[in-house]
């Protein structure tokens, strides 16, 4: 836990580079900007770089040659629920960009290089029964260094409630930003999976602000890929907020699956959980998740608690687990966090053992009931058990 003046807040957006010894980044400090220049090309010693592969981004973080900056690798189709408006808008407009400003240089670049836009509107008081799906989908590069962007905006108004499905697969090189804007008294469920072919890589942005009363549920599944990056970011429009953000990823062997949230609660009485859950496998898996919660100054009744937890299957992995708590008032309901890592617990395996299951299978229950919390919360059937038998083909690749 740490705490830091506000008043020192710098005013511009993210310079901040840190040196060894360097207490990092308050999260309080970064400003938005829809410039790119604003945000220098990232060198890799920056806080909130200093885990990401840089070159494995294939020039997402950089400056676009000429000819680069759009590409026609991927698609989007929307299967819509009755009651829900879907639209493919133009970049010019007006509802996109008005909930957030980005907070990185790839950010600001997705926002300034996308042709097109997915806009989904659920009017007020509307129940939607059946999940919207959005289907993003890799073509392959037709050259290496083509890259591709999109943005997402989910409107969900006054006293709606709604499912989106936000589906990647296939092979790019692609930067989105999602906008997710909930009126008072609203209900998102929201799940996002990312399921790429392996050599793919990924950088999504999903800003959420959240009005009085209003509840998300988010679920990011992470199982392709060669590299994802997913940074959720919420904000409160009025008290009463709630904000789940629930997260599973099995990264394999050369894989980087790296999940950083931010929970800014900005006013009273809003509530927050983070849970992220993930297993490592093969050489080279390297895992990254970064919690930051902030709870704003002046506020009062914030109950907040974020946790991680990673299993590791195999050597030659590595993960990084980084929770990070500022609280810049006393008047707290409730605030904490978590985070452990480790191997399957020898004792769970001796168990289902001492009763004659062979030790594979026993392993594979280990790991089954690991996840089995989080993948039983989808209410989707058969995205459930998508995701089951992904996980269990991953499982069977480091027997």
């Amino acid at each position: 836990m740490s705490a830091t003046n506000p008043t020192t807040a710098a005013s511009a957006p993210a310079p901040h580079s840190h040196g060894a010894g360097e207490l990092p980044i308050s999260r309080i400090d970064v400003r938005g900007s829809f410039d790119v220049t604003a945000f220098p090309v990232p060198s890799g010693r920056e806080e909130e770089w200093r885990f990401t592969p840089l070159r494995r981004l294939r020039g997402l973080h950089q400056d676009a040659a000429e000819g680069q900056e759009v590409s026609s690798d991927v698609t989007v189709e929307v299967t819509a629920a009755d009651g829900v408006v879907a639209e493919t808008v133009a970049r010019t407009d007006s509802r996109l960009g008005t909930s957030f400003l980005p907070t990185d240089r790839i950010s600001a670049r997705a926002y300034a290089s996308f042709t097109e836009a997915t806009v989904l509107t659920v009017p007020k008081e509307t129940e939607v029964a059946e999940p919207v799906t959005v289907k993003v989908t890799g073509h392959g590069p037709e050259r290496p260094e083509n890259r591709s962007f999109g943005h997402t905006l989910i409107n969900v108004e006054r006293h709606a409630s709604a499912t989106v499905v936000l589906d990647y697969s296939g092979s790019a090189v692609y930067a989105d930003n999602v906008e997710v804007v909930l009126g008072d008294g609203a209900r998102l469920t929201l799940i996002s999976l990312q399921d790429w072919d392996r050599g793919a890589a990924h950088v999504s942005h999903q800003y959420d602000r959240i009005g009085r009363d209003a509840t998300l549920r988010s679920f990011s599944v992470t199982l392709g890929g060669d590299l994802v990056r997913v940074s959720p970011s919420v904000r409160y429009d009025g008290p009463g907020g709630d904000a789940e953000l629930r997260g599973l990823y099995y990264t394999g062997a050369g894989q980087h699956h790296e999940h950083r949230s931010l929970i800014d609660h900005n006013v009273s009485r809003t509530r927050s959980r983070a849970d992220y859950k993930g297993a490592l496998s093969g050489a080279d898996a390297h895992a990254v998740w970064i919690g930051d919660v902030i709870i704003g100054e002046g506020t009062e009744g914030t109950d907040s608690y974020e946790h991680n937890h990673n299993l590791v299957l195999t050597d030659g992995t590595r993960v990084d687990s980084v929770p990070n708590l500022e609280i810049f008032t006393g008047e707290v309901e409730g605030a904490g966090h978590a985070s452990a890592s480790g191997r399957l617990d020898d004792v769970h395996l001796f168990y289902l053992q001492s009763r004659g299951i062979p030790a594979d299978e026993a392993r594979r229950l280990v790991i089954r009931g690991f996840f089995a919390e989080f993948i039983n919360r989808i209410e989707l059937p058969q995205l459930r058990q998508r995701i089951s038998d992904e996980v269990e083909e991953k499982l069977a690749e480091h027997e």
